[in-house]
C-alpha cells in the first residue's frame, strides 16, 4: 500500500526507503562504552523492516561526558559505527551516528570529574553543582565533535546527528535557564552550536547528511527555550543543516520528551508545524514526539506537519512497521507504557518491549522458524502469554486451539486498560487476538479445561497460560470493611460498597495510582496508603513518578506513607507506620488491594505441558509475552509431543 509513510526520501544526496526515522535512544547493549554486536543486530533488523533512517545510540564526543554506565564514547565507536553500516546498508537504511555531550545532566559516578556546564546551574534531578566552562572546555567540546564526525566519515556512515536535545550540553548553551555566562558564548547563545555545525561539515562535506536534534519547548517559559524562541534558533541554523529533528524538553522536563501514555500520541505537532513554517523549506523538518501510529504519521506528513516522522518506539514493538504498512497490514502497537524500553535505571536493563520482548535480543532470541514436524497444540489460556503462544505456534505450522475460560481475550492486559492513561494496553490484546484468527488459530472462549481435557489430548503440544488469582487480604477484615482487589475494581467484576475507598499498594507500581483515580473520579473519598515514602516508587524507571504523584495529588486523594494495614471492620482500616510503630485508623467501607496476586495452581498435575506467564509467578506483560514465545518456539524448533 502506497503511502507518503513509505514513500523514499533524499537527503544531501542519499536516498532512504521511507520516510520513518528510527531515532537515538539508551539501550545498554553496549561492550564497555563501544557499540557492540548486539547493537548492530538491533538496528540491522528495524533497517529489514523498512526504517528510513537510523541514528545510533547517541555517543559522547568527550571523556568528560560519561552519563550512564554503558554510554558510548565516540571515539571508541569507529569499528562499531562500520559493522552497523554494513549491516543495515543492504536494507538500504541511511545510518547517522549520534553524538552529543550531556553536560550537567550527565553523571559525574563514572566519569570521576566534575561536570561541565555552561554556568553553575544545578541539575533540578541529581542536584550535582558543574562547573562553568571555560575556552578550553569550549574548544574540547568542538574539538570532540569534530573528532567524533571524522571518525564517523571514515567509518562509512551516512551521516550524523548532533544533539541539542533535552538532556544535552548544547540545549544548556541555547536557555537562558542554564546559560547566564558573561561572554560571548553567553551574548550569542547558539554560538556554541554554530561553531560545532562548523566543525562537523568541515569533516562530512557536503555529500553526507548533518542532522540536529533540536529542543524547541523546554517547558520552562519564565527563562528557558519557548517555542518562538526556538523558531528563532531553527530559522538561524537551517542553512547549515541537512535535517532538523524537532523534540521538547529540557532540565525541568526531561520525562516529557518521551512520555508515557497519559500524554497523547503526537503531542508536538503544532510545535513541529510552526518550526517548519520558520525555516520555510531550507531544511527538511522530522517530526518526534510518541508518534507510535501509522495513520497519525500519515496524516502529519499530508498535512505538511513534517517531511519524516520519528517512530523509534514503535519500531521497538514492531521492528517490521514500515513492511507491515506498505502490505496494508496493522503492526505490533506500541502502547506508550516505558516499561521496559526507559532503561536508565540502576540494575541497567537492556532495551526491550512488553509486546515484543525479542528487541534488543536479537542475538540469543532466533527467529522462529517453520517446522515439518509441526502437529496439534492447545493452549489453554487466552491473556498475553497465551496469545503469544498460540500465535507464534500457529505462525510455525502448528494446527492451534486456544482455550479460554471467559468470554473474551487479553486477560490482565483487558483488565489494566480500563485504568487512565493506560487505555493502549488494550491494543497490544487485540492485535494478538487479530493475528491468532488472522492465522487460524481456532479460538474457544467460555471453555474451561481440566485435568481430564489434558489427558485426553494425545499426541498434541500443550501451554498453560492460566494466569493468576487472588491473594488473602493484607489484613484481618471484618464486618464494615469490604475487601477487594484492583483487578476486580478495573475489571468491574464486583459492587462496591458506598463510603471512602482505601487503596492499599505495597508494590509501588501503576495499579494503585490507576485504582485510587478512578475511584476517585467517580466522586469517592480516596486514600492511598504504602509502605513506602512515596507513591508509585516504582514508577520512576517508566519516568511518571512526578506525574502519578501531581495527579494523585490534585485529585485530592489522601496518602498515607510508611503505612500498612492492621485490621479493618466497622467502617475504619487501622494502619501502622512501619518505622515507628504509630496506630491510627482511617475512614474506609472499601478496601482495595494492590498486592501481587498469586499463581493459579490448577492443572498443576499435568505433565508434559509448557507453562508460561503469571501461573509460573505473576509478574508483568513482558514476562508473559515472553514465555508464550519461547514456549512456541521451543516446540516449533524441537517435536514435543505430550499426553
Amino acid at each position: 500500500m502506497r503511502s507518503t509513510l513509505t514513500e523514499q526520501f533524499t537527503l544531501a544526496g542519499r536516498t532512504a526507503p521511507s520516510r520513518v526515522l528510527f531515532g537515538p535512544h539508551e539501550t545498554n547493549l553496549g561492550d564497555d562504552r563501544t557499540l557492540s554486536p548486539r547493537h548492530v543486530a538491533y538496528y540491522a533488523r528495524r533497517a529489514r523492516g523498512g526504517a528510513g533512517l537510523i541514528v545510533t545510540e547517541a555517543a559522547s564526543v568527550h571523556p568528560s561526558d560519561w552519563p550512564y554506565e554503558r554510554a558510548p564514547l565516540a571515539a571508541d565507536c569507529g569499528s562499531g559505527w562500520r559493522d552497523v553500516v554494513a549491516a543495515c546498508r543492504p536494507h538500504g537504511a541511511l545510518v547517522l551516528a549520534g553524538l552529543g555531550h550531556t553536560g550537567l545532566q550527565g553523571s559525574s559516578a563514572w566519569s570521576q570529574s566534575a561536570l561541565w556546564a555552561p554556568s553553575r546551574f544545578a541539575d533540578p534531578v541529581s542536584r550535582e553543582l558543574p562547573m562553568e566552562m571555560e575556552p578550553a572546555e569550549i574548544a574540547a567540546v568542538i574539538e570532540g565533535f569534530r573528532a567524533a564526525a571524522a571518525l564517523a566519515a571514515a567509518s562509512d556512515v551516512d551521516g550524523v546527528e548532533i544533539d541539542a536535545g533535552a538532556s544535552s550540553l548544547l540545549r544548556q548553551f541555547h536557555s537562558g535557564l542554564t546559560n547566564r555566562r558573561a561572554d560571548a558564548y553567553g551574548a550569542d547563545r547558539l554560538r556554541l552550536t554554530r561553531d560545532v555545525i562548523a566543525a562537523v561539515r568541515s569533516e562530512l562535506g557536503d555529500d553526507r547528511i548533518l542532522a540536529l536534534r533540536l529542543s524547541c519547548d523546554e517547558q520552562a517559559p519564565w527563562d528557558g527555550v519557548t517555542p518562538e524562541l526556538a523558531a528563532d534558533q531553527a530559522r538561524a541554523l537551517a542553512d547549515s543543516l541537512d535535517l532538523l529533528v524537532v523534540v521538547r524538553g529540557g532540565p525541568y522536563s526531561s520525562a516529557s520528551y518521551r512520555p508515557d501514555g497519559h500524554t497523547e500520541p503526537g503531542f508536538i505537532v503544532d510545535l513541529c508545524r510552526n518550526v517548519r513554517a520558520a525555516v520555510d523549506g531550507r531544511v527538511p523538518v522530522v517530526l518526534q514526539g510518541s508518534v507510535v501510529d501509522a495513520d497519525l504519521a500519515r496524516q502529519a506528513l499530508d498535512d505538511g506537519v513534517a517531511d519524516l516522522v520519528e517512530m523509534t518506539r514503535a519500531q521497538i514493538a514492531d521492528p517490521d512497521l514500515v513492511t507491515r504498512v506498505r502490505e496494508g497490514r496493522s503492526p505490533r502497537p506500541c502502547v506508550l507504557c516505558n516499561q521496559t524500553c526507559l532503561v536508565r535505571d540502576p540494575r541497567n536493563p537492556v532495551v526491550t518491549c512488553i509486546g515484543n520482548p525479542s528487541a534488543g535480543f536479537e542475538t540469543v532470541d532466533p527467529e522462529p522458524l517453520e517446522t515439518a514436524a509441526a502437529g496439534p497444540a492447545l493452549v489453554v489460556g487466552g491473556g498475553p502469554a497465551g496469545l503469544e503462544a498460540a500465535r507464534v505456534l500457529a505462525q510455525r505450522g502448528f494446527r492451534v486451539t486456544l482455550a479460554e475460560k471467559t468470554d473474551r481475550l487479553g486477560g490482565m492486559l483487558r483488565t489494566a486498560a480500563a485504568a487512565a492513561g493506560r487505555g493502549r494496553l488494550a491494543m497490544l490484546a487485540d492485535w494478538l487476538e487479530a493475528e491468532c484468527r488472522r492465522l487460524g488459530v481456532e479460538v474457544r472462549v467460555d471453555l474451561e479445561v481440566g485435568a481430564g481435557d489434558l489427558d485426553a489430548a494425545t499426541d498434541t503440544s500443550i501451554v498453560l497460560a492460566t494466569g493468576s488469582r487472588p491473594r488473602p487480604a493484607p489484613c484481618p477484615v471484618g464486618p464494615g470493611v469490604q475487601a477487594t482487589t484492583a483487578s476486580e475494581v478495573l475489571s468491574g467484576s464486583v459492587v462496591l460498597a458506598p463510603g471512602p475507598v482505601l487503596v492499599f499498594d505495597p508494590v509501588g507500581g501503576p495499579v494503585a495510582v490507576s485504582v485510587a483515580l478512578s475511584s476517585a473520579r467517580c466522586g469517592r473519598d480516596v486514600a492511598i496508603a504504602t509502605p513506602d515514602q512515596l507513591i508509585g516508587s516504582r514508577l520512576g524507571p517508566t519516568g511518571d513518578l512526578v506525574g502519578a504523584n501531581r495527579r494523585v495529588r490534585s485529585a485530592g486523594i489522601g496518602v498515607h506513607l510508611a503505612a500498612i494495614p492492621v485490621s479493618a471492620a466497622a467502617g475504619e482500616v487501622l494502619l501502622e507506620n512501619r518505622f515507628t510503630g504509630e496506630r491510627f485508623g482511617v475512614p474506609c467501607s472499601v478496601m482495595v488491594d494492590c498486592s501481587h496476586p498469586l499463581p493459579n495452581e490448577q492443572l498443576t498435575d499435568s505433565e508434559d505441558v509448557a507453562r508460561v506467564g503469571d501461573c509460573i509467578a505473576p509478574r508483568t506483560v513482558l514476562e508473559a509475552v515472553r514465555e508464550g514465545r519461547l514456549a512456541a518456539i521451543s516446540m516449533s524448533q524441537y517435536e514435543v509431543v505430550t499426553g
